[in-house]
């Protein structure tokens, strides 16, 4: 099925190796550090102005995934998932849509099963082989470098015109 025939009602997306290029830092101290890229804000913006929700799900279990998902007020926000499938089918029956209309971004072994029954699914250019294999798109952005960004625009750049979208966010600003 080929999923942009129309714009997603719900995008789906993982952290590491995605919003971040996979590292988790340490210091000695045991303080975990997480390197995220601001351009993939801007993808919550398109998305925000289109009226698509975001959800992310992630294997991780750490508070610096939830700071910025508050900092960029992400709504649907899934912290240690093993069986992300289950959760976006939870998340679907909710907003009462089907994974058909779903879009989802991922990187690695554990995201292959959400990747599978999604309605477009894609993966940033480090992710793993096999991962590549499975998706309808594979970004030229590695995860950590805008990978988010360019899944978000790359969808919605087929249906809208992404410069009358960022004229729109100008012309908003300019009104505040």
């Amino acid at each position: 099925m080929s999923f942009l025939t129309q714009l997603p009602k719900l995008i789906i997306t993982d952290i590491d190796g995605v919003w971040t290029d996979g590292g988790m830092y340490y210091d000695k101290f045991d303080n975990e550090f997480k390197k995220f890229n601001t351009s993939d804000g801007a993808g919550l913006i398109f998305c925000r102005m289109l009226g698509i929700e975001v959800a992310i799900i992630t294997g991780e279990n750490t508070p610096i995934v939830t700071r910025r998902a508050e900092k960029l007020k992400i709504n649907h926000v899934f912290l240690g998932i093993q069986n992300k499938l289950y959760v976006a089918k939870e998340l679907c029956q909710t907003l009462n849509i089907s994974l058909s209309e779903v879009a989802y971004i991922g990187d690695d072994i554990g995201d292959i099963s959400l990747l599978r029954e999604v309605g477009f699914s894609g993966a940033p250019s480090n992710a793993m082989e096999y991962v590549k294999k499975e998706v309808n798109w594979v970004g030229e952005k590695m995860g950590g470098d805008g990978a988010f960004r360019e899944f978000v625009e790359y969808i919605i750049s087929r249906h809208h015109s992404l410069d009358d979208l960022v004229n729109q966010y100008v012309q908003s600003t300019l009104d505040l």
